[in-house]
């Protein structure tokens, strides 16, 4: 029962961002309003870690059985997608080259500012 009622708040937190997605003019994916509710919440503490912990951890442990339908849809697609697939790789190399240096930097920036916090 207790997944249950996890998994009905993370549902529940997925609808509302549905909602914002039709209610708000941006050009935000709903999953990711979803994502803001929920940080928030767990900020706030309207939402406790534990009312959503494992039922989260489960959802991310089966996460990778969720790209099957994506890679079989682009497989059935490589026929309209051939055309256009030299430009597609170059932008996800760049887009994935891009997100590493800036992860990366980051990352060095916090655990600089951290280190010198330890050392004051």
């Amino acid at each position: 029962m207790k997944y249950i009622k996890q998994f009905l708040i993370i549902l529940g937190i997925s609808f509302a961002g549905e909602l914002l997605k039709m209610l708000l003019p941006f050009p935000v994916p709903a999953s990711i309003y979803g994502m803001v509710l929920l940080f928030a919440g767990l900020l706030s503490g309207v939402i406790r870690l534990d009312a959503v912990k494992e039922t989260g951890t489960f959802l991310i442990e089966i996460m990778p059985v969720m790209f099957i339908p994506a890679g079989v849809g682009l497989m059935t697609s490589l026929g309209t997608l051939k055309a256009m697939l030299v430009p597609v790789s170059i932008v996800t190399v760049v887009t994935i080259l891009t997100v590493m240096l800036a992860t990366g930097r980051i990352s060095q920036s916090i655990i600089r500012r951290t280190e010198e916090k330890k050392h004051e």
